[in-house]
C-alpha cells in the first residue's frame, strides 16, 4: 500500500475536532484512506442501497447503533444525516467520533457548513503525489511517463491501461455526477466543454472564448467550470494580488489537478507524442503546481499558491505566499537547464525586491544546480519546495 501523507493530518486533526471530513475527486483513494487510518472503526458506505434507505428511513437508529463512531463513505447521497450527527456530536462530542468522506465537495460542504459548522475538520484528499509513489516503491522514471500516466490511485494497483481508465473515468464522471447535479441536456456538449478546457491548461480563463467555442452561455460554462472545480477536476490558479508599481492581470490561470486526465482529453498517448505537442509546457506545469497543492492539502494546509504576471507579459508561473516572505517558482519542461528559463524570476526580483534564496527554478531534468542564487530543482522536488509546516 502506497502511504498517504494525509493519514498522519487526520489523526492530527482527530484529536481535536468530533468529525473529520475526507473531500476529493472520485478515485483519489479517499474510501482506502480512511480504512487503513481508522481501522478499528466500522465502515458503512452510502452508495450502497441498501444502507443509503437505512440512513434516509431512520438516521437517528443508525447513528444509534454506533456510539462510539464510524466511517460514512460518500456521505452526500444522504445529506439530511448532518443534522442527525450534529445531535450525535452534541450529547458526545469525543474528538475523532466520525469521519465522513464524499467526492462532490459542494454537496458535503453544504451540509457540514449548515449543520457541523465549528464541530468538523477538513482534509482535501488528491490522487498520490510523486514522494507518495516514491514511499511506496513506485517511483516513476521518467517525467513525460509520469504526466501521461498521471496519479490516480488506481493506475498503480491494477493492471490497467492509462488510456482505457481514464476513458472510462470520464465516461463515469459525466454519468454519475454531472447528470445529477447540472440539467446538462446533451452529455456530449459537455464532453466538448472538457475537452476544451484541457486544451487551454496554463492559459488565463477566457469563460466567454470556451462558451463561444462550445455553442453555449456564458452563464452555463461558468456554472459547468464551477462543478468542474468543485469536483476536483480543474483548478483554477488565482494571480498575485499586491501590487508592485504595474498593472497586473485579474483573471485566473486554468489547470487540470491531474496531467494524465488533460493528457488523454488532449489526445495525447506516448511520451514520443507529448515531446512534440505544443502543450508539453502546460502539461508539465499542471503536473508541478498539481504536486505544490498535494503538498499543502494534504497536510491540511490552505495551498497559498498564485501566479505573477505584469501588463507587458512578464510573469512567474507560481508565487507561494503564506504571510511570511514570498517564494517564487519558475517552471520548465525542458531537460536542459538554459539561463533565459530565469528571466521572469529576474523581473519579479525587480518589482519584489525579494532575495535570490527566495526564488527556484524547476524543470523536467535530473541535474540539481544553483544559478545566481537561485536554486534549479529537478522534476522530483516537487513536493519539497514547499514548507512543511
Amino acid at each position: 500500500m502506497v502511504p498517504r501523507l494525509a493519514e498522519s493530518t487526520l489523526h492530527r486533526l482527530a484529536r481535536g475536532f468530533p468529525v473529520l471530513c475526507i473531500t476529493g475527486p472520485r478515485q483519489s483513494g479517499k474510501s482506502t484512506l480512511v480504512r487503513a487510518a481508522f481501522p478499528e472503526k466500522p465502515y458503512l458506505s452510502l452508495e450502497d442501497p441498501d444502507v443509503a434507505r437505512l440512513a434516509r428511513e431512520d438516521p437517528r437508529g443508525l447513528l444509534d447503533g454506533f456510539r462510539d463512531g464510524l466511517v460514512l463513505d460518500e456521505a452526500q447521497y444522504v445529506p439530511d444525516i448532518f443534522a442527525y450527527l450534529k445531535t450525535a456530536v452534541d450529547r458526545k462530542p469525543s474528538p475523532g467520533t466520525y469521519v465522513v468522506t464524499g467526492s462532490r465537495q459542494f454537496d458535503l460542504l453544504s451540509g457540514i457548513t449548515e449543520s457541523l459548522a465549528g464541530r468538523a475538520a477538513f482534509v482535501r484528499l488528491l490522487p498520490f503525489s510523486v514522494a507518495e509513489l516514491s514511499a511506496g516503491g513506485l517511483s516513476p522514471q521518467e517525467p513525460y511517463d509520469a504526466i501521461l500516466k498521471g496519479f490516480y490511485p488506481p493506475l498503480y494497483d491494477r493492471d490497467v491501461v492509462p488510456y482505457d481508465w481514464y476513458t472510462s473515468y470520464i465516461a463515469s464522471y459525466v454519468e454519475r455526477d454531472v447528470r445529477s447535479i447540472l440539467d446538462v441536456k446533451n452529455l456530449g456538449q459537455f464532453q466538448t466543454f472538457v475537452r476544451m478546457c484541457a486544451a487551454r491548461i496554463g492559459q488565463l480563463l477566457n469563460v466567454s472564448a470556451i462558451a463561444l467555442d462550445c455553442g453555449i452561455s456564458h452563464n452555463t460554462a461558468r456554472s459547468w467550470l464551477s462543478v468542474l472545480e468543485t469536483s476536483g477536476i480543474v483548478y483554477l490558479l488565482r494571480p498575485y494580488q499586491r501590487n508592485f508599481g504595474k498593472r497586473l492581470v485579474k483573471s485566473p490561470k486554468l489547470y487540470f489537478v491531474d496531467s494524465g486526465l488533460a493528457a488523454r482529453l488532449l489526445g495525447i498517448n506516448t511520451a514520443e507524442q507529448l515531446v512534440v505537442h505544443p502543450h508539453r509546457g502546460a502539461l508539465f506545469e499542471t503536473f508541478v503546481i498539481a504536486e505544490l497543492l498535494k503538498s499543502r492539502l494534504h497536510r491540511g494546509k490552505d495551498p497559498d499558491l498564485s501566479f505573477w504576471r505584469d501588463n507587458v507579459g512578464s510573469g512567474v508561473d507560481v508565487i507561494f505566499d503564506d504571510g511570511s516572505t514570498p517564494r517564487a517558482i519558475e517552471v520548465k519542461a525542458g531537460k536542459v537547464f538554459l539561463p533565459e528559463f530565469a528571466e521572469g524570476i529576474e523581473a519579479w526580483r525587480r518589482f519584489s525586491s525579494v532575495g535570490a534564496e527566495s526564488c527556484s527554478i524547476l524543470f523536467a531534468g535530473d541535474t540539481e544546480l544553483s544559478w545566481k542564487g537561485m536554486r534549479v530543482l529537478t522534476w522530483r522536488s516537487c513536493g519539497e519546495l514547499l514548507p512543511a509546516i
